[in-house]
């Protein structure tokens, strides 16, 4: 199972969510197209899911991690001169679903910050690739977030006892999923992606070559650098 074909953009976006699962998903994932829509005035806010206690590669303590990755993350976002920066509650790193829970509480984020588009992580798995992107929490937190757009932040009938109004998404960006055809050219913002994922220090530390595996990833035909999407319309 694949995406269709990339919707062009929506052209007059002011707010976007980026909603993912993890601390460090964002900034693996979009960091320099983050950057790069900061830079062109909109408005850009994060939603983790988790604050990923199941992280890190030494012995921290594990009721320390989630104090630690939450710090790192929202330093991250600063680099990137994001400056609104939430958590759920009561989701656990490795263990989300998308339960109706977790998309109630993403359709009421949708709802407070009101958001033109969204970025998540993509709900299809990519089979060439089972780590990294296709992580279960990642399909979970696409999944219910794309519910969350579709039906439930749109529907006035849905969650009324929340008190907010509906709202709806008019486009959907996805990053991980299989078969990505829009691209965003960050080279000119790759210096502060890397930045971002080095402030990550519980999980990016102990990449000697992290530059280098970015550079390689991202590389284009033309000697540019590129994050790659997919874009679905929800109007």
């Amino acid at each position: 199972m694949s995406f269709p074909a990339s919707a062009e953009p929506v052209p007059d976006v002011e707010r976007v969510l980026c909603v993912f699962a993890h601390p460090d998903d964002v900034d693996f994932g979009a960091g320099g197209t983050v950057a790069r829509w900061v830079d062109d005035g909109l408005e850009v806010s994060y939603l983790l899911v988790t604050r990923g206690d199941s992280g890190g590669f030494d012995d921290t303590p594990r009721d320390r991690m989630p104090v630690i990755r939450e710090a790192e993350q929202r330093a991250a976002a600063a680099i990137l001169g994001v400056k609104q920066v939430e958590f759920l509650e009561g989701y656990s790193d490795g263990s989300v679903t998308p339960s109706l829970a977790l998309r109630k509480d993403i359709m009421a984020a949708i709802r407070r910050f009101r958001p033109d588009r969204i970025l998540t992580n993509s709900p299809l798995r990519r089979w060439e690739r089972i780590s990294g992107p296709s992580h279960p929490d990642h399909l979970a937190v696409g999944e219910a977030t794309t519910c969350a757009v579709y039906p439930d932040a749109r529907n006035e009938f849905a969650h009324m006892d929340l008190g907010l109004p509906p709202w709806t998404v008019r486009e959907m960006w996805f990053s991980g999923g299989p078969d990505p055809d829009h691209a965003v050219d960050v080279t000119d913002t790759f210096d502060r992606k890397l930045a971002a994922l080095r402030a990550h220090v519980t999980q990016t530390s102990h990449m000697t070559d992290l530059e280098a595996r970015l550079r390689e990833r991202l590389s284009t035909p033309d000697g540019r650098l590129a994050e790659l999407f997919t874009i679905i319309r929800t109007e």
